[in-house]
């Protein structure tokens, strides 16, 4: 029911119920029939379920399998590692999991308060949660508003709505019935809604909507969807299946084959096992999550929380960001920008003195400084209404201060701001005589002025309009002289015969840095969007300021023009729309949705409770950490530490390096794999022994795949990664050429390893297994080397711009030496000490595989250069 539009009998008489109250016996029923007015918890998955649920994951499956089969088989060391793995990766996701779930919990606190309400024409004080619908409430100054309440008495009444609506300027709230069905939220003056709060003044309504039938609760219903499987997740999902199915068939084939040669049946089950082992990452979902870690880790010093740990790699994937404006774009601090106090042209504020002979001027400033209620802290910090407080500074900073000049014209009277004469004024004392000053809206100070011919009005009305075209929000000065204190203190007396000293206009000015980042989105490929609750003449140019627009065909949208749209209309105009406005929080979650629809990624910025459900449905929520509620904070997967939308940008490369450097441990540790696979599976076909036992693979893919993997997380971002544009959604992680790169290097690492058996083994050598077991291990440690960087050679990086891994190579290679050259490790490893000539064969073989990769980069080097010769100039 829209009961913004209903008057105030028609509401009493629907509701059955009185301007004294309810009865505390139909109270009681109400309360039996509907319930408590609080927010409905949905159904929780148990602590078990989630829990459980860590192990539904296919390539989780697979390796439970393969740990099962090893311990079965008797290879118990196996079995124990890939099961700690397991347990470990589990533990991180149900912690994550089980995080998310407070979102709910958040909600509910934040709207735990009592109210006072009338029973049977008395006051009574009662916990929310008993109120029913037709119950009168009382609010005044600091209430929480309780319920969503339909005015019917107030009393210079200012909430504040930002929870809501996510503009934090108070809304001078009245009695009115309006005649607009589908006015949007923000503009319902005559609505209180629950989880708002009173600013100012007092005010009496009636409880319409309790509990999930609030707009609060709306949006506690739209929170309880799906949740949004980040780009990683998807990638890795994907990754896993195809991966088991290849060892399937691989494991299947070598094993079908052993045995149709007469080979005995147990040990090519243990080869087949092996073999499943050495392709299986088994460290793969471990090592992620500790290089998102580390990626996280980073981020925080950016002043970016990452409470999701797949979403620190999502924002290099983000096609659009839905950017709130106030606090994010913007300060969050009204400033005035220009003022006009009858001379040809607009001043700005800085200049207001250097640009101005008018003696209005002065009399500007001084009201500006006298006619609010602003107070001054004892350490510094100013409270009141936003807008006065703009007036106060620039005042201030023209040494125009309040205190001082409260001591030459003490305040005698006040006529508080009323919203239906939109004015408000201050009578001061001075020199024996008094001056009031009264601000308000132009339009109105011009018509109670004296002295204006029609064309000096006609002036001033343009000069304002220039201003609100410019998205400002225009006010008015006037005075008038006194030689007394009139005894009418009455508006229609003091507000008259006025003489206008001037015009200002105000805006939340955009932040200095936000510009450049807007313009590193584009650079990067990504859409920045505006979706604000203000209005869209303010939003428009706040936009057009940043870049957000800047071409003909960037629309701009308000809630109420989006809800008049068809579902195809909207999905059509959705990609070319660059500002929404005045849009409810069921709009900004479709928002979302459309763009996702239509195959984008979508991070979304928010700091109320009315963006939660949008930042819970986008691929990465972002919410503010200063400004913003617990409810955003809980459904968002990134914080910002300062709310500023350069922290988003900065956070875009970041989640872009983590991509590449998680893309390069894969290219790293399947390679490596992909070489054991070679090397196990191919020596049969060439006449030659098994060449690794299960003990070397474990140790391959423990400590080799491992500890320089861990160090790829490390790796510098690639030049010019933030001029490339964002990963396609649905590209495949083996996307760019690394498939084929894990293919043929992966056969070459094979290859060189079983032409060094077949070496060892034709001189004579009784070390051929260790030999092979070093060759394919410095290989690897060679290849982690030359794939740093998918162009730029090794050389040009240089050997120390990764530490991390620069040690982690070194302490493989001394781990290495120490399985062969320690005496008590050799019975462990099956190992043997190498000769000073076969390590030096082994280390020379090592490095066949690191030239190859360096001579590739060369020939994808030579083939940009030629693209871009080839291409014409721009």
């Amino acid at each position: 029911m829209n009961f913004h539009i209903l008057d105030i009998e028609k509401t009493i008489d629907l509701l059955v119920t009185s301007p004294n109250g309810l009865s505390h016996s139909a109270a009681e029923e109400r309360l039996l029939e509907n319930g408590p007015n609080e927010i409905a918890e949905y159904k929780k998955k148990t602590v078990w379920q989630m829990l459980l649920q860590q192990f539904a994951d296919f390539m989780i499956l697979v390796l439970i399998g393969a740990a099962i089969i090893a311990g079965a088989i008797g290879d118990a060391t196996d079995s124990i590692v890939i099961l700690i793995i397991i347990i470990l990766n589990a533990i991180i996701g149900f912690v994550q999991e089980f995080r998310a779930e407070k979102a709910m919990d958040a909600l509910k606190k934040m709207v735990s308060v009592n109210a006072n309400v009338m029973r049977e024409g008395g006051v009574l004080s009662i916990p929310s949660a008993q109120l029913v619908i037709g119950d009168i409430i009382l609010l005044e100054t600091g209430n929480i508003i309780p319920a969503d309440i339909r005015l019917i008495e107030v009393n210079l009444l200012k909430i504040e709505e930002a929870s809501l609506t996510g503009e934090s300027h108070p809304v001078e709230k009245s009695t009115a019935t309006l005649s607009d069905e589908s006015v949007p939220l923000g503009d319902r003056k005559n609505m209180a809604y629950k989880s708002t709060f009173v600013t100012y003044g007092r005010a009496k309504g009636i409880v319409v909507a309790t509990a999930m039938d609030t707009e609060l609760g709306k949006i506690a219903r739209l929170l309880q969807q799906e949740e949004i499987k980040t780009p990683l997740q998807k990638r890795l999902a994907v990754f896993g299946k195809k991966l088991a199915f290849i060892v399937l068939i691989i494991c299947t084939v070598f094993f079908g084959v052993g045995v149709l040669r007469g080979e005995d049946v147990f040990l090519m089950l243990l080869t087949a096992i092996s073999l499943a082992v050495a392709a299986i990452p088994e460290a793969l979902p471990a090592i992620i999550s500790i290089a998102l870690a580390i990626g996280a880790k980073r981020m925080i010093r950016q002043n970016a929380l990452i409470r999701n740990l797949p979403a620190a790699e999502t924002l290099g994937s983000v096609t659009y960001i839905c950017s709130d404006k106030t606090g994010t774009l913007t300060v969050n601090k009204m400033s005035v920008q220009v003022v006009f106090s009858g001379e040809t042209d607009l001043v700005a504020a800085k200049d207001i003195f250097q640009h101005s002979t008018n003696e209005k001027t002065g009399h500007l400033l001084t009201a500006m400084s006298l006619s609010n209620d602003i107070a001054e802290s004892s350490d510094g910090t100013i409270l009141g209404d936003p807008t006065e407080v703009a007036f106060y500074n620039l005042a201030k900073e023209n040494q125009f201060i309040k205190r001082e000049l409260e001591e030459k014209l003490p305040r005698v009277a006040e006529l508080p701001f009323d919203s239906e004469r939109k004015c408000m004024t201050t009578m001061h004392q001075y020199e024996g005589k008094y001056v009031a000053y009264t601000k308000g809206a132009l339009d109105v100070l011009l018509e109670k002025s004296v002295g204006l011919s029609n064309t000096e009005k006609e002036q001033w009305t343009q000069q304002g309009d220039t201003m609100a075209a410019e998205g400002l929000r225009v006010l008015g000065f006037a005075m008038r002289s006194f030689d007394a204190v009139p005894e009418q203190m009455t508006p229609d007396f003091i507000e008259n015969n006025l003489t206008i000293i001037g015009i200002a206009g105000l805006i939340d000015p955009p932040r200095e840095e936000v510009k450049q980042a807007i313009l590193e989105c584009k650079t990067a490929g990504i859409k920045p969007v505006m979706i604000t609750g203000d209005y869209p003449l303010t939003a428009k140019a706040i936009a057009k300021q940043l870049g957000i627009i800047e071409a003909e065909g960037d629309l701009v949208v308000t809630g109420m023009e989006l809800s008049k749209m068809s579902s195809k209309e909207f999905e059509d105009k959705v990609e070319h729309i660059k500002v929404y406005a005045r849009v409810s929080p069921e709009q900004k979650l479709n928002i979302v949705k459309a763009l996702q629809d239509k195959g984008q990624f979508v991070a979304m910025t928010g700091d109320g409770v009315n963006d939660a459900p949008s930042l819970k449905r986008a691929d990465i929520g972002v919410a503010m950490g200063i400004t913003g509620t617990d409810v955003s904070k809980e459904a968002a997967d990134m914080i910002l530490l300062d709310d500023n939308f350069s922290t988003i940008v900065k956070s875009v490369q970041q989640g872009r390096r983590i991509f590449d450097n998680i893309r390069k441990f894969i290219k790293y540790t399947m390679t490596s794999n992909s070489g054991e696979i070679w090397t196990i599976f191919l020596a049969p076909f060439f006449g030659l022994p098994i060449p690794l036992l299960p003990i070397h693979i474990l140790w391959i893919n423990l400590v080799t795949d491992g500890l320089p993997g861990l160090a790829l997380a490390s790796e510098p971002s690639e030049k010019g990664i933030m001029s490339r544009p964002p990963r396609h959604p649905k590209e495949s992680i083996f996307a760019n050429g690394l498939g084929t790169h894990i293919l043929w290097v992966g056969l070459l690492m094979g290859i060189v390893s079983i032409g060094t058996q077949a070496m060892s083994i034709k001189m004579g050598s009784a070390h051929w297994q260790t030999m092979v077991f070093t060759v394919l291990c410095f290989s690897q440690m060679g290849h982690v080397f030359a794939i740093r960087s998918e162009r730029q050679s090794f050389f040009a990086q240089g050997p120390f711009s990764n530490l991390p891994l620069l040690g982690a190579v070194l302490l493989t290679f001394g781990l290495q030496m120490a399985t062969i050259y320690v005496p008590f490790l050799n019975p462990i490893f099956k190992t043997a000490p190498l000769t000073f000539k076969e390590l030096m064969i082994a280390l020379a073989l090592s490095s066949v595989v690191f030239i190859a990769v360096e001579i590739e980069k060369v020939v994808l080097r030579f083939k940009k250069d030629r693209v871009l010769t080839a291409s014409p100039n721009p």
